[in-house]
């Protein structure tokens, strides 16, 4: 390691390597294969790799890569459908020192880690934010089906179980749960747009899962973004409107419960066997009208699930409103007969964008006011994963 600059510019820690011109070489080809211009590109002697990039639409990007080998070596007590890549910079001594990923102070240039398969074309990207500082001489590891699926898609997402280990006592993520991005040279610009919002916003796993899905089918456009409406609307940045949202807990509750209803009506959209999915933006009604193939109509009202469970393991939702009516005790229960069907999102317990569904018909009444819900539903084997397969 040489406290040097790179690109003109210090990034933190500079690593001499050797055998990496191929790595390096592939970065310059992915950016070409992309759709960019290398307009600079730093030495491949050195680690992190810098590239200076420039779009037909007279965008520049800034990316500070940092690049390991993805290999297919026989490793004992691993399974044999396996890749591997390994943090390897420096020495070994260096390594039980604290090895910080190095950052644009002024968030222009973007930081990323990937590993590299050389042998399929296809490139693994890792959570920045999640894998800093460096664990070096850990190894990560990805199955031969997601890279193949990478390679034949050119875009693939999925979340990885992450632990603590020999060099991290804790998880990297809150959630246990990481996510992962495979991509073909032809979408390093894509990723680079993924990683450059995503450490912006502190998108956490679920969120930067739901980023990373979107740019399957369709990458963000070149021409640099626009503000959003609120942004102009508030006089504030994105990241400042996020601040407000994570430091007021009951705006942040009102927030997580619309982003519920924006991953629901997402996942009912594209569910076979639905006809029509209409949102309702009304006080005092359900969350959505939604029409199955054969024409059942089901009026269907979106919770969150409570972040914990049951004595017995089990998921339970809060149905009740924030407060009760002046003088009516009764009012903040839901009537049984105001909806057909709870979705319970399961994101606080679980990390995921995922729900249950349950028919208010068959839920507990409230001890006190029989024609009301109780207040707490256990999410029991007789709710389902698919809106459709209640009605059987």
């Amino acid at each position: 390691m040489e406290d040097e600059l790179l690109a003109g510019r210090a990034f933190g820690e500079v690593y001499r390597v050797q055998g990496r011109s191929d790595l390096h070489d592939f970065l310059v080809h992915a950016v070409e294969a992309s759709g960019g211009r290398v307009l600079y590109v730093s030495d491949p002697g050195r680690a992190p790799v810098y590239l200076g990039v420039q779009l037909d639409s007279d965008e520049r990007i800034g990316m500070l890569v940092y690049p390991f080998r993805i290999t297919r070596n026989t490793i004992s007590n691993r399974p044999d459908d396996e890749v591997r890549g390994q943090l390897r910079y420096g020495s070994e001594d260096s390594w039980k020192r604290e090895q910080p990923v190095g950052r644009d102070i002024a968030g222009v240039d973007v930081t990323m880690i990937l590993g590299i398969d050389l042998a399929e074309g296809v490139l693994l990207g890792l959570n920045a934010n999640l894998w800093d500082p460096l664990p070096m001489g850990i190894s990560f590891y990805a199955k031969e089906a997601e890279i193949t699926q990478a390679k034949e898609t050119g875009w693939h997402v999925w979340e990885k179980v992450n632990r603590g280990g020999n060099k991290r006592a804790e998880a990297r993520s809150p959630t246990n749960l990481e996510t992962v991005v495979a991509f073909t040279a032809d979408r390093l610009i894509d990723y680079a747009r993924l990683e450059r919002r995503a450490t912006a916003l502190r998108l956490d796993p679920p969120l930067r899962f739901s980023a990373a899905t979107a740019m399957a089918d369709r990458a963000l456009p070149d021409e640099p973004q626009r503000r959003h409406v609120l942004e102009k609307q508030f006089a504030l940045t994105s990241e400042q409107i996020l601040d407000i949202i994570g430091g007021r807990n009951r705006l942040s509750v009102a927030v997580r419960g619309g982003v519920a209803e924006y991953h629901l009506e997402q996942q009912l959209t594209r569910a076979p066997g639905i006809a029509s999915v209409q949102r309702l933006d009304v006080d005092a009604m359900h969350d959505f009208d939604v029409t199955l193939d054969d024409g059942t109509f089901l009026r269907v009202e979106c919770k969150n699930a409570s972040p914990k469970t049951s004595a017995g393991g089990a998921f339970k939702v809060e149905v009740q409103k924030t407060r009760a009516s002046k003088g009516d005790p009764a009012s903040r229960f839901y009537t049984a007969d105001g909806f057909d069907v709870v979705a319970a999102c399961l994101f606080s317990p679980t990390g995921r964008w995922e729900f249950r569904f349950g028919r208010t018909a068959n839920m507990a009444r409230h001890k006190d006011f029989s024609d009301r819900l109780a207040p707490i539903q256990p999410i029991t084997d007789d709710w389902t994963d698919s809106l459709p397969a209640i009605r059987r």
